[in-house]
């Protein structure tokens, strides 16, 4: 694969770029598929180095537009599902009881939780595809709800597809410069982490100003 390769001249041989290169090179589009359900499974695998990869690699003619959406969407549902099964396997009574020994958390936290899974759970899984950090992390609820199977997979698809498209898409017209594409989704990525970071900050400040002030109404 000597056009995808020649354009990595500043990615390390045993680079995130260069091991997805090396996928593609090896088995063509389903070699991107394999690259991209293992980054749902391990999510410091950035799918914003694979997806725009996987798009140059389809602009160069190593593998078809068509075969690029395909095999790395079904990846996503691959890796998705797993992640699903683990949330099922382990189950919400574990989860309640794990919940139970963590500090600052109340059983009602969760059944609240829960609630709002029930009722917005699909729009959670469709949209949570296209979320940096939360496209892995939102099939382990799913999983824990028990969420419909084929709802859980249409949902993913869907969802996967409309992420996929973007970036694979934005590595096949960017051509040479497809690792531009990283920069963009990594701020968006940053900014997932600050917003989240500051929600459990404001949870955890939360918390500790509640029982303070019910351990002051119990010793007045």
């Amino acid at each position: 694969m000597d056009h995808l390769t020649l354009a990595l001249p500043q990615e390390p041989a045993d680079g995130i770029a260069g091991w997805a290169a090396d996928l593609v090179d090896a088995m063509g589009a389903p070699g991107a598929g394999l690259a991209v359900a293992l980054e749902n499974l391990f999510p410091p695998l950035p799918s914003e180095i694979i997806l725009p990869l996987t798009g140059f690699a389809a602009g160069q003619g190593v593998i078809s537009l068509f075969s690029a959406l395909f095999w790395t969407t079904l990846g996503s549902v691959a890796g998705a599902t797993a992640l699903y099964g683990i949330g099922a396997l382990f189950g919400r009574e574990r989860m309640h009881a794990l919940w139970a020994r963590l500090p600052l958390v109340k059983a009602s936290d969760l059944v609240r939780t829960e609630e709002w899974f029930a009722r917005h759970g699909t729009k959670a899984v469709l949209l949570g595809r296209m979320v940096p950090i939360f496209r892995s992390l939102i099939s382990v609820p799913a999983g824990l709800e028990r969420m419909p199977l084929p709802v859980f997979l249409t949902l993913t698809a869907a969802g996967s597809l409309m992420w996929n498209s973007v970036l694979v898409l934005s590595g096949y017209w960017l051509g040479e410069r497809w690792d531009m594409v990283e920069g963009y989704v990594g701020v968006l990525s940053k900014g997932v982490l600050v917003a989240v970071a500051a929600a459990l900050a404001c949870y955890v400040v939360v918390r500790l100003r509640s029982r303070g002030d019910a351990r002051h109404r119990r010793t007045s």
